[in-house]
């Protein structure tokens, strides 16, 4: 099998990501942990066919089964009852990750419409960078004739920089395609 482009590349620049930060030792240098995929169905509760439907997609999406999340809280303005499944999720490591990510920067971004870059405020303090996406169609896995309920999504890139410079500094390493001026 071969292996995913942005896993190559990550090997490639540990070099000069190392000269950037002023590492020497490359188990000291900042790396993707995981990419977390998030969608709330939260309007969708009682409607279980669209619930399925957003479960099947984003399935087809990250190319694992999602997990259920549930309220930890009862809060009644918006209402919602302590334990009620309000929102679903998947973990990416490993393989699946750089794969996903791989189909992400290269395939998604791109046909995603009027798109000038990530903005520089989605990577945190701590290094991690948060995209949200208004609606899941520009997946290529998602067949448009097929979709009846569009939804949105959250993917969060979790790394192990100690802080926003060192986290910024993979991220453009890697290829993310960032804004070049904030708007």
């Amino acid at each position: 099998m071969n292996q995913p482009i942005m896993k190559t590349k990550y090997r490639e620049i540990l070099p000069e990501l190392g000269k950037a930060l002023g590492t020497k030792n490359a188990f000291a240098l900042p790396r993707v942990m995981k990419v977390t995929v998030n969608v709330g169905i939260g309007k969708f509760q009682k409607e279980q066919a669209r619930v399925d439907e957003i479960l099947a997609a984003l399935t087809a999406v990250t190319g694992q089964k999602p997990v259920l999340t549930k309220a930890r809280k009862a809060i009644a303005g918006f209402k919602i009852r302590e334990g009620l499944e309000v929102g679903t999720r998947v973990t990416l490591r490993g393989r699946r990750m750089w794969q996903f990510l791989d189909r992400f920067l290269y395939a998604t971004l791109p046909r995603t419409r009027d798109f000038q870059g990530i903005p520089l405020s989605s990577v945190d303090a701590s290094g991690n960078c948060n995209i949200g996406l208004r609606e899941h169609m520009i997946f290529p896995e998602v067949i448009p004739e097929k979709v009846q309920t569009i939804f949105g999504l959250q993917i969060t890139v979790t790394t192990t920089a100690k802080d926003r410079e060192s986290g910024l500094e993979l991220f453009r390493k890697l290829g993310f395609p960032f804004r070049t001026e904030e708007a």
